[in-house]
């Protein structure tokens, strides 16, 4: 987060990380709420990617590789207002392992959709208040 002082401006929490999954929280506060007083469509921005990056981050670094990461593309669908902490789920490990280990083998650069749900659990349990799809690609770093 160091790299990108945005995301620490929304002050995310890492509620799990593993190599198959990641749940970040962005709290629903002055620096994250819209005039409406529910999540802001950036801080929406900023879960998701953290979701997506976090796991590809990690298995880069303990793995020790030198890939380079970026997000291709963008999908939002919003469904509800966020009017709580809202936590932001990535189950795609799996696929992100398995993109690292192409672009490394191949040094060709690898694409892989990532898909991320967002829920409030204190308003409204597991019911999902937005997904997303972004698209992660990876290439070696020559």
């Amino acid at each position: 987060m160091t790299k990108i002082p945005l995301l620490s401006f929304c002050a995310p929490r890492i509620m799990e990380l593993s190599d198959e999954r990641a749940v970040i929280k962005i709290p629903c506060n002055r620096r994250t709420q819209n005039h409406l007083k529910s999540l802001y469509f950036g801080a929406f921005c900023v879960g998701a990617d953290l979701a997506g990056g976090i796991i590809a981050m990690r298995l880069i670094q303990r793995r020790k590789l030198k890939v380079s990461l970026i997000f291709k593309d963008f999908q939002a669908e919003f469904l509800k207002r966020a009017e709580g902490d809202t936590h932001f789920t990535c189950l795609e490990g799996k696929a992100i392992q398995e993109a690292l280990d192409k672009a490394v083998a191949s040094g060709e650069r690898q694409n892989v959709a990532l898909h991320i749900v967002a829920t409030v659990p204190s308003k409204s349990g597991a019911e999902p208040v937005a997904r997303f799809t972004i698209t992660l690609s990876l290439k070696q770093k020559g």
